[in-house]
Formats: C-alpha cells, structure tokens, sequence
C-alpha cells in the first residue's frame, strides 16, 4: 500500500525537467512552474541562468494584496535590453516588461497579487542571454479577482489617463502615476480594461518603455532611475489603454533643483 501511495504522489507531481539544460538545478525555487513560463512568457532561450546581480526585493508577506511594492535592479548585469517581471503562481504570470533605453536598469512599481509565490525579473542583454532573479511573497490572494475601487468615484472616467509626475534630476529619478482602473477581466461582468503601452520622451526621442499587463496595480505607479544630471529638459509621457484611449503628459523639469 505505502509503494502504490508513492507512486500515485510521484505520478501526481508536475515534472521539473531536471535534466533540461534551460532549466538550471540552482533555480532556488523549483516550483514546477518555471520550465512552463519560461516557455510561454520568455519563448524557450537557450541561455539562461540565475544570478545574483539580478535584484528583487519586495515584502515578504503581502499586507494588501491589490498593491504589492516591487522594486527590481538590474544595474549589475552590462547592456541591459529588456527586463520581464512575472510571477510562478497566479491567473495572469506576466506582469509587464521594461525597455530601460536610456534609464538605468532598474525600476520600482507595484501590482496585485493572487497567491503565494516567488517573483521573478528575466533580464536579457543585447546579446540575448537571459540572468533571472526573484524573491518569494506570501499572500491570502485574491488581488487579481476583485472590481477596481475607481468605481466608487463619480467623476472616475473625467481623470482617465491622467498623468501625475515629478522628477528630480540631481538624483535622477522619475515618478510617474497614471489614473487608470487596470482591470483584470477576472471580476464578474467587468471586462479587461488596462494600460498596454508607456513611453517616456526627451528632445531626442525615446528615453524608455513599459509594457503593462493585467497584474499591475490600479492606478499604475512606477519609479525609473536615470545618472544624476541626466534629467535636464522637460519629458514627455505617451501611451496608450486596450480600449484605444490615448494617455499624454508632460513631466515639467523643476524650476529649483
């Protein structure tokens, strides 16, 4: 009886590939998710390891669900391309992708969680190697499953797509904050509602982009690092939602620095 138990357990186990070289024995999670994502969300690369110098911290266990601080740096790894936040257990693993461009490779954000899980930032160079970090969270969940509290505000869709920023260019930093329900879908009778697409602009051109998904919180804040002094003229923010509503601001450079 105990040898039918074991096998039944083993049977019943999701398989971890542990002899697949894109699947490295010193993930420190080992979830039995990572050999799936890693397919679905950063399409199979051939390179890629754990390492150190891909940093996430974020609170161990989640005291609001709907609003989980991130912060990830990747400041360590050289000729950052892109960096994918996405989570092992959860409705919607994707969270969003960064495109630093001329920010530093690092960035702070905050977004609903739906479980317990580890949370992971996939870095890629412009080489297309891949370097992965993550933390774990423990959460009661349910922040990807509820109605947006916009909804309570009478006047929630005059300041749709609004922008809040501010920027301190003797540190530089850029906060930005856009009104925005960011529905998952996952609520009864509220369909998907969210921001897709950022840019932030200079005088010559683009400066960085972000690519939301359904996880990210309501009301999507975000912080991008840039070298002190770099911020020297006013910014442009672009962007769009999934309905095709347009998001533009301008993020004025402070009179006093």
């Amino acid at each position: 009886m105990r040898s039918l138990m074991m096998a039944m357990a083993l049977i019943a186990t999701p398989a971890m590939a542990l002899d697949d070289p894109k699947v490295p024995l010193d993930d420190p999670y080992r979830t039995g998710m990572w050999d799936y994502q890693q397919v679905n969300i950063l399409g199979n690369p051939e390179a890629i390891r754990f390492d150190d110098r891909v940093v996430v911290r974020a609170p161990a266990s989640a005291e609001d669900a709907f609003e989980v601080p991130v912060l990830v740096d990747a400041t360590a790894v050289p000729d950052v391309e892109k960096i994918v936040l996405s989570v092992d257990y959860g409705p919607i693993p994707k969270i969003l992708t960064f495109w630093p461009g001329e920010a530093a490779a690092k960035l702070s954000f905050r977004f609903k969680i739906d479980q317990a899980t580890p949370i992971r930032a996939s870095v890629q160079d412009k080489a297309g190697n891949w370097y992965v970090g993550g933390t774990a969270i423990d959460a009661a969940g349910g922040g990807c499953t509820a109605p947006a509290q916009a909804y309570a505000n009478a006047d929630w869709e005059e300041h749709l797509g609004e922008v809040r920023g501010r920027m301190w260019p003797q540190v530089g930093r850029l906060r930005l904050i856009v009104d925005h329900p960011m529905d998952t879908g996952l609520a009864d009778g509220i369909p998907i509602f969210i921001v897709e697409d950022i840019k932030v602009h200079g005088p010559e051109g683009a400066m960085a982009r972000l690519q939301l998904h359904e996880p990210v919180d309501e009301d999507p804040a975000f912080t991008m690092y840039f070298e002190p002094g770099q911020l020297t003229h006013d910014l442009r923010v672009e962007g769009r939602d999934n309905n095709g509503n347009e998001i533009e601001a301008t993020v004025p450079l402070p009179l006093t620095q």
